[in-house]
């Protein structure tokens, strides 16, 4: 029997009341049908979030700097085997409460059209084509390939969000249908025709003067009649309340709630579906209606294997959690998303040298983890990683992110200029953390600030930059963030530049291994890095023009697809899709090959990479 007519035989036995009770996210148990209680909220953006120790790989952004999607693939299976270790222990203790079930608010494919938005690495980058291979090898990881889904992965947001994080929830962006299709939806249909997800999350702004969260046009007949999705739809946090109480599309949350379902919101992540019994008393929702959502739930539910004896993923054991098989999967994934920007010869540098670390972000633990994050075991920040590895190091901090020091405490600069003067290279560790940049506050996304208002560093930043760049030591800048950072002054005078984005709990080793040579850099940028925040329109401009590589006219500083790497790689392009990679350096490495089309903007095409050794040639064809 499919999974899909099991639910209708286990739905047509429940009461109104029932299946309303099993539309919200924290659905009780049904006893009488067997039906235990689910909670459908859990998270694991790069990592099961939320629910102890896991292995906390890098953030979205910096994987999608590795451009490797079998790698990719590789990290979102070990997510889905630690979830379901973790969902199997937790059943054993007769129930699974939130961030402990099976249905995964992931992948985040939303495109990072502005680097000022604050959930930007939280995304793949500025690219739809890079965006929707990423997160469909992403999804097929995560739901596996047996009789049952290992997890299920939803998208979001959907659709033409992104930022301002301010006014997310009663923000209407206005867009003409190209744009909506080339930019904004393409990421969605790639993984809807490659990946089949298991869910939809809706995004908290309108669209065209609709609601996400209640729009005919997105839920039914874009998502489900044009692009053919099949599987269930669910609000974003407050979403549905957002409808009421922000767009101001209805006068309450009755209306809300009715709404949304009518539209095709099966599941609503808040509380507004508790209203959803008054709704069907009023007569503004059928059963019929109701019935057709509550199908789909349980058809998930059912795939997931939660009502058989015969799922596969059921034998997954605890040990596997935050285990070492994981763990090198994590260090590998962290390598390969560090991207070498800029290299005058100093790198790789020899332990023998006496490094001088300096910087806000050189010992610092949130920088490793990103947002919705798990708890790692055990993590290596960017000193103890270099620490770990050369024989002489001295270390400052230097100055604050933003805050300048109190009168008493300018010591802090003056202690990193004495360590650059006793060096003989500095390596800076600055740029921004994941609390500077994230989820605008409110009572769901915790303690983040939002947006950034500048794509510049910081004040504290630049006085410390400018102070140790006048000791005339040679500088390698580590760029950590998880969005552009202006970096033309570090471009132009230190000896090499890194963007290291927020790179998971075994990022200090990761940069490590790439300062002093033990593997060669090879991650490339999945955004543009401008040069100053005159590049940028209006924020809430969502029209392309002058945006991301395919549409700016300027000249970035360093271009989407920019990464160097230790050896010395020759691309001979024999016809539009065969290309010769030779090695003629002394270094093997990894190197990602990219395919761009002109239509007739340069946009990206295809993906591949390779390990390529010393000497090698390869020829690849797309």
């Amino acid at each position: 029997m499919s999974f899909t007519k099991k639910a209708k035989e286990l739905v047509y036995k429940m009461t109104i009341d029932e299946k309303l009770s099993q539309m919200k996210y924290d659905a009780p148990a049904i006893q009488r049908l067997k039906i235990p209680a689910y909670n459908w909220w859990n998270e694991c953006l790069h990592g099961v979030a939320r629910n102890g120790v896991a292995t906390v790989f890098p953030q979205s952004i910096a994987m999608a700097a590795s451009f490797n999607k079998e790698l990719m693939y590789e990290v979102a299976s070990a997510i889905s085997d630690e979830a379901r270790a973790k969902y199997n222990e937790n059943k054993k203790q007769g129930f699974t409460d939130i961030y402990q079930g099976l249905t995964m608010c992931a992948p985040n494919i939303n495109i990072f059209r502005d680097p000022r938005w604050g959930r930007g690495h939280e995304t793949y980058g500025e690219d739809p084509y890079l965006t929707g291979v990423m997160a469909t090898e992403f999804i097929k990881g995560l739901q596996g390939s047996g009789k049952y889904r290992k997890c299920d992965a939803t998208l979001k947001h959907f659709a033409v969000h992104s930022g301002p994080e301010s006014c997310r929830h009663g923000f209407n962006v206005e867009i003409d249908e190209e744009t909506m299709y080339d930019t904004y939806l393409r990421a969605f249909e790639y993984c809807i025709n490659n990946a089949e997800p298991s869910a939809v999350m809706c995004a908290y702004n309108a669209v065209n003067g609709e609601p996400c969260t209640a729009s005919k046009i997105l839920l039914d007949d874009i998502l489900r009649k044009k692009f053919g999705f099949e599987g269930y739809i669910e609000s974003d946090a407050g979403g549905v309340e957002d409808i009421n109480n922000y767009h101001k599309h209805t006068s309450n949350l009755t209306e809300s709630a009715a709404m949304s379902v009518n539209n095709g919101c099966d599941l609503c992540i808040g509380s507004a579906y508790e209203n959803l019994s008054d709704a069907y008393n009023k007569g503004l929702i059928s059963e019929e209606t109701i019935t057709a959502s509550v199908e789909r739930l349980f058809a998930a539910r059912f795939r997931l294997g939660m009502f058989a004896d015969d799922c596969e993923y059921d034998k997954i054991p605890y040990d596997i959690v935050d285990c070492k098989k994981h763990q090198d999967l994590n260090l590998k994934m962290a390598q390969e998303s560090i991207v070498l920007l800029k290299n005058d010869g100093i790198l790789p540098l020899s332990k023998d040298l006496k490094v001088a670390v300096i910087g806000p972000n050189a010992d610092e633990k949130d920088v490793l983890l990103g947002n919705y994050n798990g708890t790692p075991s055990r993590y290596t920040t960017f000193l103890r990683g270099i620490q770990n590895e050369c024989r002489n190091v001295l270390y400052a901090k230097g100055c604050h992110y933003y805050n300048e020091p109190e009168s008493w405490d300018e010591k802090t600069y003056f202690e990193a200029v004495i360590a650059a003067q006793k060096s003989d290279v500095v390596i800076m560790c600055m740029g921004l953390n994941p609390n500077i940049e994230g989820e605008q506050p409110d009572e769901y996304s915790g303690s983040f600030y939002g947006d950034k208002s500048s794509i510049e560093l910081f004040e504290t930043q630049k006085k410390l930059y400018a102070m140790i760049k006048d000791t005339g030591k040679p500088i390698v800048f580590v760029n950590v963030s998880g969005s552009c950072i202006a970096l033309g002054e570090q471009d132009k005078n230190c000896s090499a530049v890194i963007q290291c984005f927020y790179p998971g709990s075994r990022g200090g080793e990761a940069l490590a291994d790439v300062l002093f040579g033990k593997c060669s850099p090879s991650g490339r940028l999945p955004v543009t890095f401008y040069a100053s925040d005159h590049d940028l329109p209006d924020f809430e401009d969502y029209s392309m023009r002058n945006r991301t590589y395919r549409f700016f006219k300027g000249t970035p500083v360093y271009e989407f697809g920019h990464g160097l790497t230790y050896a010395d790689i020759c691309e001979n392009w024999i016809d539009k899709n065969t290309v010769e990679i030779v090695n003629n350096g002394n270094f093997d490495t990894e190197y990602s090959v990219l395919q761009y089309d002109y239509v007739p903007h340069k946009t990206l095409k295809n993906i591949k990479k390779i390990h390529i050794k010393k000497g090698e040639k390869k020829t690849i064809i797309f």
